[in-house]
Protein backbone atom coordinates (compact mmCIF):
# COMPACT_ATOMS: atom_id res chain seq x y z
CA UNK A 1 0.00 0.00 0.00
CA UNK A 2 1.29 3.48 -0.87
CA UNK A 3 -0.69 6.03 0.20
CA UNK A 4 -3.97 5.63 -2.33
CA UNK A 5 -2.64 2.99 -4.75
CA UNK A 6 -2.34 -0.48 -3.72
CA UNK A 7 0.45 -2.05 -5.73
CA UNK A 8 0.21 -6.15 -6.21
CA UNK A 9 2.45 -8.52 -8.09
CA UNK A 10 1.22 -10.84 -10.90
CA UNK A 11 3.36 -13.52 -11.28
CA UNK A 12 1.05 -16.44 -13.65
CA UNK A 13 -0.58 -16.66 -16.91
CA UNK A 14 -3.88 -16.97 -15.38
CA UNK A 15 -3.24 -13.24 -13.74
CA UNK A 16 -2.07 -11.99 -16.78
CA UNK A 17 -4.92 -13.06 -18.79
CA UNK A 18 -7.45 -11.57 -16.29
CA UNK A 19 -6.14 -7.97 -16.65
CA UNK A 20 -7.17 -7.77 -19.89
CA UNK A 21 -10.00 -5.91 -19.91
CA UNK A 22 -8.63 -3.58 -17.26
CA UNK A 23 -5.10 -3.33 -19.42
CA UNK A 24 -7.04 -2.25 -22.72
CA UNK A 25 -9.15 0.43 -20.92
CA UNK A 26 -6.00 1.82 -19.44
CA UNK A 27 -4.01 1.37 -22.63
CA UNK A 28 -6.36 3.57 -24.22
CA UNK A 29 -6.78 6.53 -22.01
CA UNK A 30 -3.30 7.64 -21.82
CA UNK A 31 0.23 8.39 -23.78
CA UNK A 32 0.73 4.29 -24.16
CA UNK A 33 1.70 2.84 -27.55
CA UNK A 34 1.00 -0.09 -29.27
CA UNK A 35 3.90 -1.98 -27.88
CA UNK A 36 2.65 -1.33 -24.24
CA UNK A 37 -1.30 -3.43 -25.34
CA UNK A 38 -2.11 -6.70 -23.74
CA UNK A 39 -2.10 -8.54 -27.01
CA UNK A 40 1.29 -7.43 -27.97
CA UNK A 41 2.57 -8.36 -24.60
CA UNK A 42 0.44 -11.06 -23.96
CA UNK A 43 1.47 -12.72 -27.13
CA UNK A 44 5.10 -12.10 -26.33
CA UNK A 45 4.79 -13.79 -22.99
CA UNK A 46 3.32 -17.09 -24.39
CA UNK A 47 6.01 -17.23 -27.39
CA UNK A 48 9.43 -15.78 -26.15
CA UNK A 49 8.63 -15.57 -22.28
CA UNK A 50 8.32 -18.98 -21.18
CA UNK A 51 11.70 -18.83 -19.71
CA UNK A 52 11.14 -15.37 -17.52
CA UNK A 53 8.69 -15.56 -14.16
CA UNK A 54 6.40 -13.06 -14.77
CA UNK A 55 6.71 -10.28 -12.48
CA UNK A 56 3.66 -7.36 -13.85
CA UNK A 57 3.34 -4.79 -10.93
CA UNK A 58 -0.31 -3.75 -10.98
CA UNK A 59 -1.23 -0.22 -8.78
CA UNK A 60 -5.08 0.36 -8.31
CA UNK A 61 -6.62 3.07 -7.08
CA UNK A 62 -8.73 3.36 -3.84
CA UNK A 63 -11.99 2.15 -5.80
CA UNK A 64 -10.19 -0.99 -7.29
CA UNK A 65 -9.24 0.53 -10.79
CA UNK A 66 -6.38 -0.38 -12.66
CA UNK A 67 -4.56 2.63 -12.67
CA UNK A 68 -0.83 1.81 -13.63
CA UNK A 69 1.22 -1.44 -14.64
CA UNK A 70 4.43 -2.26 -15.33
CA UNK A 71 5.14 -5.81 -17.02
CA UNK A 72 8.04 -7.12 -16.15
CA UNK A 73 9.64 -10.44 -15.91
CA UNK A 74 12.77 -11.67 -14.14
CA UNK A 75 15.26 -13.65 -16.33
CA UNK A 76 17.87 -15.89 -14.21
CA UNK A 77 21.26 -15.88 -15.97
CA UNK A 78 24.93 -17.40 -14.40
CA UNK A 79 27.52 -14.60 -14.04
CA UNK A 80 30.76 -15.53 -13.07
CA UNK A 81 29.44 -18.59 -11.00
CA UNK A 82 26.53 -16.46 -9.67
CA UNK A 83 23.05 -16.36 -10.41
CA UNK A 84 21.84 -12.62 -11.78
CA UNK A 85 18.16 -12.20 -11.84
CA UNK A 86 17.56 -9.31 -14.40
CA UNK A 87 14.33 -8.00 -14.15
CA UNK A 88 13.19 -6.72 -17.55
CA UNK A 89 10.01 -5.65 -20.22
CA UNK A 90 8.31 -7.97 -20.99
CA UNK A 91 8.46 -7.93 -25.12
CA UNK A 92 12.40 -6.65 -25.18
CA UNK A 93 13.87 -9.07 -27.43
CA UNK A 94 12.81 -10.59 -30.54
CA UNK A 95 10.18 -8.68 -32.33
CA UNK A 96 11.50 -5.06 -32.23
CA UNK A 97 9.51 -3.40 -29.79
CA UNK A 98 10.11 0.55 -29.55
CA UNK A 99 8.61 2.53 -26.80
CA UNK A 100 8.17 -0.16 -23.87
CA UNK A 101 6.79 2.28 -21.08
CA UNK A 102 4.85 1.77 -17.54
CA UNK A 103 0.87 2.28 -18.42
CA UNK A 104 -0.05 4.90 -16.48
CA UNK A 105 -3.14 6.95 -15.87
CA UNK A 106 -3.31 10.43 -17.21
CA UNK A 107 -2.34 12.69 -14.71
CA UNK A 108 -1.46 10.59 -11.90
CA UNK A 109 1.69 9.29 -13.79
CA UNK A 110 4.58 10.94 -10.31
CA UNK A 111 2.35 8.93 -7.70
CA UNK A 112 1.89 6.24 -9.46
CA UNK A 113 5.35 6.07 -10.33
CA UNK A 114 6.51 6.73 -6.54
CA UNK A 115 4.52 3.60 -5.95
CA UNK A 116 5.79 1.20 -8.58
CA UNK A 117 9.65 2.22 -7.04
CA UNK A 118 8.37 1.80 -3.76
CA UNK A 119 6.96 -1.90 -4.47
CA UNK A 120 10.41 -2.61 -6.41
CA UNK A 121 12.44 -1.63 -3.20
CA UNK A 122 10.59 -3.81 -1.38
CA UNK A 123 10.84 -6.63 -3.21
CA UNK A 124 14.91 -6.44 -3.74
CA UNK A 125 16.11 -9.59 -2.88
CA UNK A 126 14.28 -10.83 -5.66
CA UNK A 127 16.30 -9.23 -8.51
CA UNK A 128 19.49 -7.86 -9.25
CA UNK A 129 19.40 -5.32 -12.36
CA UNK A 130 16.22 -3.24 -13.37
CA UNK A 131 16.61 -3.29 -17.22
CA UNK A 132 14.04 -1.19 -18.83
CA UNK A 133 14.87 -0.73 -22.84
CA UNK A 134 13.65 0.87 -25.52
CA UNK A 135 12.03 3.47 -23.56
CA UNK A 136 11.42 6.41 -25.42
CA UNK A 137 14.16 9.24 -23.82
CA UNK A 138 11.35 11.94 -23.35
CA UNK A 139 9.00 9.69 -21.58
CA UNK A 140 7.96 11.30 -18.38
CA UNK A 141 8.47 7.49 -16.94
CA UNK A 142 12.25 8.12 -17.85
CA UNK A 143 12.48 11.26 -15.88
CA UNK A 144 10.55 10.55 -13.17
CA UNK A 145 12.80 7.12 -12.59
CA UNK A 146 16.44 9.00 -12.70
CA UNK A 147 14.50 11.48 -9.91
CA UNK A 148 13.23 8.65 -7.59
CA UNK A 149 16.66 6.36 -8.45
CA UNK A 150 18.55 9.39 -6.77
CA UNK A 151 15.98 9.62 -3.93
CA UNK A 152 16.79 5.51 -3.09
CA UNK A 153 20.16 5.84 -3.60
CA UNK A 154 20.04 3.57 -6.22
CA UNK A 155 22.49 3.39 -9.51
CA UNK A 156 21.22 4.60 -12.85
CA UNK A 157 22.80 3.73 -16.20
CA UNK A 158 21.34 4.89 -19.32
CA UNK A 159 22.48 4.05 -22.88
CA UNK A 160 20.97 5.17 -26.16
CA UNK A 161 19.29 2.68 -28.04
CA UNK A 162 17.55 3.35 -31.45
CA UNK A 163 16.22 6.31 -33.60
CA UNK A 164 12.91 6.53 -34.89
CA UNK A 165 11.92 8.92 -37.56
CA UNK A 166 8.18 9.88 -37.67
CA UNK A 167 5.76 12.44 -39.15
CA UNK A 168 3.76 14.59 -37.55
CA UNK A 169 1.00 15.60 -39.24
CA UNK A 170 -0.36 19.32 -39.59
CA UNK A 171 -4.05 20.21 -39.04
CA UNK A 172 -6.28 19.29 -41.83
CA UNK A 173 -3.67 17.94 -43.74
CA UNK A 174 -4.35 16.80 -46.94
CA UNK A 175 -2.06 14.05 -48.49
CA UNK A 176 -0.99 16.36 -51.56
CA UNK A 177 0.37 19.49 -48.73
CA UNK A 178 2.19 16.49 -47.29
CA UNK A 179 3.87 15.33 -51.09
CA UNK A 180 4.43 19.06 -51.49
CA UNK A 181 7.39 18.39 -49.19
CA UNK A 182 8.45 15.16 -49.60
CA UNK A 183 11.37 14.25 -50.91
CA UNK A 184 10.57 11.97 -53.81
CA UNK A 185 7.38 12.88 -54.66
CA UNK A 186 7.64 13.10 -58.14
CA UNK A 187 9.22 9.82 -58.23
CA UNK A 188 5.88 8.31 -56.38
CA UNK A 189 3.53 9.86 -58.45
CA UNK A 190 5.32 9.03 -61.76
CA UNK A 191 5.63 5.36 -60.45
CA UNK A 192 1.98 5.71 -59.33
CA UNK A 193 0.77 6.40 -62.87
CA UNK A 194 2.86 3.84 -64.08
CA UNK A 195 1.27 1.11 -62.16
CA UNK A 196 -1.89 2.09 -62.57
CA UNK A 197 -1.81 0.98 -66.35
CA UNK A 198 -0.34 -2.45 -65.58
CA UNK A 199 -3.13 -5.11 -65.72
CA UNK A 200 -4.53 -5.97 -62.85
CA UNK A 201 -2.93 -3.33 -60.60
CA UNK A 202 -3.96 -3.83 -57.08
CA UNK A 203 -3.85 -2.27 -53.61
CA UNK A 204 -5.32 -3.79 -50.59
CA UNK A 205 -5.48 -3.62 -47.05
CA UNK A 206 -6.39 -6.82 -44.46
CA UNK A 207 -8.16 -6.23 -41.44
CA UNK A 208 -10.55 -9.08 -40.65
CA UNK A 209 -8.74 -11.90 -39.27
CA UNK A 210 -9.62 -14.16 -42.08
CA UNK A 211 -7.72 -11.46 -44.85
CA UNK A 212 -4.84 -10.89 -42.66
CA UNK A 213 -4.74 -15.21 -42.57
CA UNK A 214 -4.11 -14.64 -46.09
CA UNK A 215 -2.16 -11.37 -46.31
CA UNK A 216 0.59 -12.22 -43.46
CA UNK A 217 2.13 -15.50 -45.34
CA UNK A 218 2.20 -12.94 -48.08
CA UNK A 219 4.10 -10.00 -45.81
CA UNK A 220 6.52 -12.87 -44.53
CA UNK A 221 7.25 -14.16 -48.31
CA UNK A 222 7.89 -10.72 -49.94
CA UNK A 223 10.25 -9.82 -46.76
CA UNK A 224 12.02 -12.72 -46.90
CA UNK A 225 12.54 -11.91 -50.93
CA UNK A 226 13.85 -8.56 -49.68
CA UNK A 227 16.18 -9.56 -47.13
CA UNK A 228 17.50 -13.10 -48.56
CA UNK A 229 17.00 -14.62 -45.12
CA UNK A 230 19.15 -11.97 -43.17
CA UNK A 231 15.89 -10.54 -41.28
CA UNK A 232 15.16 -11.88 -37.74
CA UNK A 233 11.25 -11.88 -39.59
CA UNK A 234 12.56 -14.98 -41.20
CA UNK A 235 12.64 -17.06 -37.73
CA UNK A 236 9.95 -19.45 -37.07
CA UNK A 237 9.52 -18.61 -33.95
CA UNK A 238 9.17 -15.16 -34.74
CA UNK A 239 6.81 -15.81 -37.10
CA UNK A 240 4.77 -18.10 -34.98
CA UNK A 241 4.58 -15.08 -32.75
CA UNK A 242 3.04 -12.92 -35.72
CA UNK A 243 0.69 -15.82 -36.79
CA UNK A 244 -0.49 -15.83 -32.77
CA UNK A 245 -0.42 -11.73 -32.26
CA UNK A 246 -2.14 -10.90 -35.32
CA UNK A 247 -5.50 -12.25 -34.50
CA UNK A 248 -5.37 -10.55 -31.33
CA UNK A 249 -4.59 -7.45 -32.45
CA UNK A 250 -7.10 -7.41 -35.22
CA UNK A 251 -10.11 -7.93 -32.75
CA UNK A 252 -8.80 -4.20 -31.27
CA UNK A 253 -8.45 -2.47 -34.88
CA UNK A 254 -4.74 -2.48 -34.40
CA UNK A 255 -3.03 -4.09 -37.07
CA UNK A 256 -3.39 -4.19 -41.36
CA UNK A 257 -0.98 -5.66 -43.55
CA UNK A 258 -0.73 -3.71 -47.07
CA UNK A 259 -0.66 -5.65 -50.43
CA UNK A 260 0.08 -4.31 -54.05
CA UNK A 261 -0.44 -6.37 -57.05
CA UNK A 262 0.36 -6.61 -60.27
CA UNK A 263 -1.78 -9.22 -62.63
CA UNK A 264 -2.59 -10.98 -59.25
CA UNK A 265 0.45 -11.43 -57.70
CA UNK A 266 1.25 -9.43 -54.40
CA UNK A 267 4.40 -7.41 -55.21
CA UNK A 268 5.19 -5.08 -52.45
CA UNK A 269 3.82 -5.32 -48.61
CA UNK A 270 3.50 -3.28 -45.43
CA UNK A 271 2.82 -4.48 -42.04
CA UNK A 272 1.36 -1.56 -39.97
CA UNK A 273 0.19 -1.45 -36.45
CA UNK A 274 -2.48 1.20 -35.40
CA UNK A 275 -3.20 2.53 -32.08
CA UNK A 276 -4.70 5.71 -30.75
CA UNK A 277 -3.96 8.29 -33.24
CA UNK A 278 -0.37 6.69 -34.20
CA UNK A 279 -0.44 4.63 -37.60
CA UNK A 280 3.39 2.79 -37.45
CA UNK A 281 4.70 0.76 -39.84
CA UNK A 282 5.93 -2.05 -38.37
CA UNK A 283 7.83 -3.91 -41.37
CA UNK A 284 7.47 -4.18 -45.46
CA UNK A 285 9.05 -6.10 -48.03
CA UNK A 286 8.94 -6.09 -51.93
CA UNK A 287 9.89 -8.94 -54.82
CA UNK A 288 13.38 -7.12 -55.94
CA UNK A 289 12.75 -7.98 -59.44
CA UNK A 290 10.00 -4.91 -59.15
CA UNK A 291 12.53 -2.82 -57.36
CA UNK A 292 13.35 -0.58 -60.72
CA UNK A 293 9.53 0.24 -60.53
CA UNK A 294 9.41 1.43 -56.91
CA UNK A 295 7.13 -0.18 -55.54
CA UNK A 296 8.08 0.07 -51.97
CA UNK A 297 7.80 3.67 -52.18
CA UNK A 298 4.14 3.73 -53.93
CA UNK A 299 3.05 1.05 -51.21
CA UNK A 300 4.71 3.65 -48.28
CA UNK A 301 3.25 6.66 -49.66
CA UNK A 302 -0.17 4.81 -50.47
CA UNK A 303 -0.29 4.05 -46.44
CA UNK A 304 0.80 8.05 -45.60
CA UNK A 305 -2.44 8.59 -47.90
CA UNK A 306 -4.79 5.96 -45.68
CA UNK A 307 -3.07 7.53 -42.38
CA UNK A 308 -4.32 11.38 -43.59
CA UNK A 309 -7.43 10.44 -44.37
CA UNK A 310 -8.32 8.61 -41.41
CA UNK A 311 -7.27 11.09 -39.11
CA UNK A 312 -4.45 9.63 -37.73
CA UNK A 313 -1.84 12.51 -36.06
CA UNK A 314 1.22 11.15 -37.02
CA UNK A 315 3.08 8.26 -39.14
CA UNK A 316 5.47 6.41 -37.49
CA UNK A 317 8.11 4.70 -39.05
CA UNK A 318 9.87 3.54 -35.60
CA UNK A 319 13.35 2.12 -35.28
CA UNK A 320 16.17 2.61 -38.46
CA UNK A 321 17.47 5.44 -39.86
CA UNK A 322 16.95 3.84 -43.47
CA UNK A 323 17.38 6.58 -45.94
CA UNK A 324 13.42 6.03 -47.66
CA UNK A 325 12.15 6.87 -43.88
CA UNK A 326 13.81 10.45 -44.24
CA UNK A 327 12.20 10.80 -48.02
CA UNK A 328 9.09 10.90 -45.90
CA UNK A 329 9.60 12.63 -42.17
CA UNK A 330 11.14 15.46 -40.16
CA UNK A 331 10.88 13.90 -36.88
CA UNK A 332 13.19 11.89 -34.91
CA UNK A 333 12.54 9.75 -31.59
CA UNK A 334 15.10 8.47 -29.42
CA UNK A 335 15.14 5.25 -27.16
CA UNK A 336 16.95 4.40 -24.51
CA UNK A 337 17.85 1.44 -21.95
CA UNK A 338 17.76 2.10 -18.35
CA UNK A 339 19.85 -0.01 -16.16
CA UNK A 340 19.01 0.25 -12.12
CA UNK A 341 20.68 -1.49 -9.57
CA UNK A 342 21.81 -1.68 -5.47
CA UNK A 343 25.58 -0.05 -4.84
CA UNK A 344 27.85 -2.24 -4.13
CA UNK A 345 25.25 -5.13 -5.11
CA UNK A 346 26.42 -7.99 -7.29
CA UNK A 347 24.15 -6.14 -9.79
CA UNK A 348 25.91 -3.35 -9.56
CA UNK A 349 29.30 -4.90 -9.96
CA UNK A 350 28.21 -6.43 -13.16
CA UNK A 351 26.93 -3.25 -14.82
CA UNK A 352 30.11 -2.06 -13.95
CA UNK A 353 32.23 -4.32 -15.45
CA UNK A 354 30.43 -4.46 -18.44
CA UNK A 355 30.14 -0.77 -18.66
CA UNK A 356 34.21 -0.96 -18.46
CA UNK A 357 34.28 -3.47 -20.86
CA UNK A 358 33.06 -1.55 -23.34
CA UNK A 359 35.00 1.58 -23.06
CA UNK A 360 38.09 -1.02 -23.30
CA UNK A 361 36.87 -2.35 -26.86
CA UNK A 362 36.76 1.47 -27.71
CA UNK A 363 39.63 1.95 -26.59
CA UNK A 364 41.00 -1.26 -28.87
CA UNK A 365 39.33 -0.29 -31.80
CA UNK A 366 40.46 3.64 -31.77
CA UNK A 367 44.60 2.05 -30.88
CA UNK A 368 44.76 -1.01 -33.31
CA UNK A 369 45.19 -1.25 -37.08
CA UNK A 370 42.07 -2.60 -38.98
CA UNK A 371 44.12 -6.03 -39.74
CA UNK A 372 44.37 -6.61 -36.06
CA UNK A 373 40.92 -5.60 -35.38
CA UNK A 374 39.77 -8.44 -38.03
CA UNK A 375 42.25 -11.22 -36.70
CA UNK A 376 40.84 -10.39 -33.85
CA UNK A 377 37.50 -11.19 -34.69
CA UNK A 378 38.13 -14.28 -36.51
CA UNK A 379 40.13 -15.41 -33.17
CA UNK A 380 36.72 -14.62 -30.98
CA UNK A 381 34.26 -16.65 -34.13
CA UNK A 382 36.30 -19.48 -34.03
CA UNK A 383 36.41 -19.16 -30.08
CA UNK A 384 32.79 -19.14 -29.83
CA UNK A 385 32.45 -22.05 -32.99
CA UNK A 386 34.80 -24.30 -30.77
CA UNK A 387 32.76 -23.40 -27.54
CA UNK A 388 29.30 -24.30 -29.19
CA UNK A 389 30.75 -27.69 -30.83
CA UNK A 390 31.77 -28.84 -27.40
Amino acid sequence: MNGRWTVDIVRDTRGFLALRDEWRRLCGSGRARVFNTWEWLFGWHLHFGRERRLFILTARDEAGGLAGVLPLSIEEQRWGGARLRWLRFLGDEGVGSDYLDAILRPGDEAALTEALVDALARTWREWDILELADMEETSPTVALLRALCGAQGWQLESTGRNRCPYEAFEVGESFDSLLARVARADNFLRRRKWLERQKGFAITKAEDPEALALALPEFFRLHALRWGGRSSLDAPDVQEFHRAVVPLLSAEGKVRIYLLSVEGRAVASVYALLHGRTFSYYNAGYDPEWKARSVGLVLVGETFRDALAEGFSEYDFLRGVEAYKSDWTRGLRTTVRLRITRPASLGDWVVRAQALERTARGVLRDALPEEMLTRLRRLRQRGLEEASAR
